[in-house]
């Protein structure tokens, strides 16, 4: 045989699932994007066709509902986890599951005081807003032993207007940036980190604590650097991580510079304190490394791109 069959997987990808979970008056939500790949004795499937060991994606993709309705959400790694260890434990031919989700946030609305002139208005408990940009990722990986769980997010969007500066560099014959002493530091921070949970064995991290405490470090470390470079400050995200919470042994970020130039308005005879900018959106610099704890061996991909 002139070829072989290298490496493969297949699955539903991006089950979009709502949980609405009733407490009474008050409502619960989860929304998240589930992608579900499987891999293991699928050699015949790909050489002759048969699809005796084939689980039909429509069935993971029915899975997944059901599971949402059954297991409930409690967090993204959680219900991740119920699936991973279903497909690989129900299905012989199947040695390994992926499974990748992201979680979009929504917020309970403000109603109107119990004062209101609208009737009913501080009841009201069960309305929502998409919160904010930010997308929470995770990705669950079960070979039937082993764990692996990379959570994160995408698209926070940060800035500074002060406390940041930027001087010193190398300069040859096509350098024209000028050095900066006070100037705006915006990224939209891309973010994956790995837990050192691998076992059934060992205790389970709280995920839900664990995202929000990790974000709280990242943004706190953010706010609170005072900033030479954007690698610095991408340092300081990722350590305060790594100091703070013990369950995470890596994460890995990827930080566009989001470039803000001060407008020259000396043609209009105005002086340009620091006041007004132009946001270019691209060409950006883009920032990526790996922060660990000592003694760590790196495990996420340099290339996150479809992580």
């Amino acid at each position: 045989m002139p070829t072989i069959l290298g490496q493969n997987q297949y699955g539903k990808a991006e089950n979009r699932v709502v949980r609405i979970t009733r407490d009474g008056a008050t409502h619960h939500i989860k929304d998240l994007n589930v992608s579900v790949a499987l891999s293991g004795d699928m050699d015949e499937v790909h050489y002759s066709g048969s699809n005796a060991h084939v689980l039909p994606t429509d069935t993971t993709k029915n899975t997944v509902f059901a599971f949402a309705k059954e297991h409930g959400i409690e967090s993204a790694e959680q219900f991740g986890i119920h699936l991973a260890r279903h497909f690989v434990t129900s299905q012989e031919p199947i040695k390994a599951a992926r499974i990748r989700i992201e979680e979009y946030a929504w917020e309970r609305i403000a109603t109107s005081d119990a004062n209101s002139k609208f009737i009913g208005a501080d009841d009201v408990k069960h309305s929502f807003v998409r919160k904010g940009q930010e997308t929470r990722t995770t990705q669950i990986t079960f070979d039937g032993e082993k764990w692996e769980v990379i959570s994160g997010l995408k698209d926070l969007t940060v800035m500074n207007s002060t406390n940041s500066e930027f001087w010193g560099y190398v300069k040859d014959r096509y350098t024209t940036l000028k050095e900066a002493y006070d100037r705006i530091l915006a990224t939209d921070v891309s973010a994956k980190w790995r837990y050192n949970w691998t076992s059934d064995e060992e205790r389970m991290p709280n995920w839900e604590k664990s995202y929000e405490q990790a974000r709280r470090h990242m943004l706190q470390a953010f706010a609170e650097t005072y900033s030479l470079s954007l690698q610095q400050t991408l340092y300081q995200m990722g350590s305060r991580i790594i100091e703070s919470r013990s369950e995470i042994d890596e994460i890995r970020f990827s930080l566009p510079n989001n470039h803000h130039f001060l407008v020259d308005l000396e043609p209009f005879g105005l002086k340009n304190d620091n006041e007004v900018y132009f946001a270019a959106d691209r060409p950006y610099g883009l920032i990526e490394a790996t922060v660990l704890r000592d003694g760590v061996e790196p495990k996420i991909p340099v290339d996150m791109t479809n992580l």
